[in-house]
């Protein structure tokens, strides 16, 4: 860990990448709230080096605060600098622009628009923790496209394959570089059999690395009967399916909870497909984490080691 620098007599500062261990926010989101909305202002070494002190990392953190009440970055500014008494007669600044980033990336999956995917895929995450990306924006389109793509015509698969194909490229990459610097638990994730795709996967795993897991994603799962060796070969604490919709009946009453008996490590099963079947995973040995992706993920971290 960076040990803070002192300047100035006993006030310590801290660089930016202790800065980003310390709140979650990662540097390039932190540069961006610092360059586009002048939310921070740390001080600067000689050679140019952020230094932050104490005061804004409090300011970060109510920053996230805001964030994660579903206000636009660009409002946040306003509510930092209005006085303390008046905060809580303060209505909520109009969430709209959540509104309109779904809007345009739903219609950037439904035109097969990867240059706008793109785009919006890059800004979001330089902007807000992912976390909040998640949230209020990639699991809401989520949720609304795969209600349209309720029957299997040539175009919804198409949606599907091309969105599958984008996130598991960029997300990917993400994990890769962020397994290099983490040290956590290893956490072995895959799409539960049989299901149609992997968006809930791969939005899971996103917060999973963001959460500093070493995440081994694999596109296909194997033949269940394979996954304690697979565990044991990985050397993972635990297993992460994820399904988008209720998946065989046989699978999750009787497979499932065979495989929980036979792992030594903690299963578990987000997504829809986790609260479609909660009732019946009580007490099978499988952990339903739902389809609150940010629960489902702290859910699991509460149950795998910490050392």
């Amino acid at each position: 860990m960076n040990e803070p620098i002192q300047h100035g007599g006993d006030t310590p500062l801290y660089p930016i990448r202790e800065v980003s261990r310390l709140t979650g926010v990662n540097s390039v989101t932190l540069r961006a709230w610092e360059r586009r909305y002048a939310l921070i202002k740390p001080r600067r070494t000689p050679k140019g080096h952020r230094l932050y002190a104490h005061e804004d990392i409090e300011r970060i953190e109510e920053i996230l605060q805001w964030l994660n009440r579903g206000v636009p970055v660009s409002q946040v500014r306003e509510l930092l600098d209005r006085p303390a008494l008046a905060e809580p007669e303060a209505p909520l600044p109009d969430p709209s622009d959540w509104n309109a980033q779904r809007r345009r990336l739903v219609d950037a999956v439904e035109a097969v628009d990867l240059a706008l995917l793109d785009g919006l895929y890059n800004q979001a995450l330089a902007l807000y923790p992912v976390a909040t990306c998640v949230n209020e924006l990639w699991a809401p389109a989520l949720r609304e496209l795969e209600e349209r793509w309720g029957d299997e015509r040539l175009g919804n698969i198409l949606q599907r394959h091309m969105l599958e194909s984008f996130l598991r490229s960029r997300i990917g990459m993400r994990l890769y570089h962020s397994n290099a610097q983490h040290t956590g638990p290893t956490l072995l994730a895959m799409p539960l059999p049989d299901d149609p795709g992997t968006l809930w996967l791969l939005l899971a795993t996103l917060l999973a690395g963001d959460r500093g897991l070493n995440v081994t994603l694999i596109d296909a799962a194997p033949p269940l009967g394979e996954l304690p060796l697979a565990v044991e070969r990985l050397g993972a604490s635990g297993v992460l399916l994820a399904g988008s919709h209720a998946g065989r009946t046989d699978l999750i009453r009787r497979q499932l909870p065979r495989l929980a008996e036979q792992l030594e490590v903690p299963l578990g099963l987000c997504g829809p497909v986790a609260r479609i079947r909660q009732a019946e995973l009580d007490d099978s040995g499988v952990a339903a984490l739902g389809d609150d992706l940010i629960e489902a993920i702290t859910r699991l971290q509460a149950l795998l080691p910490t050392t």
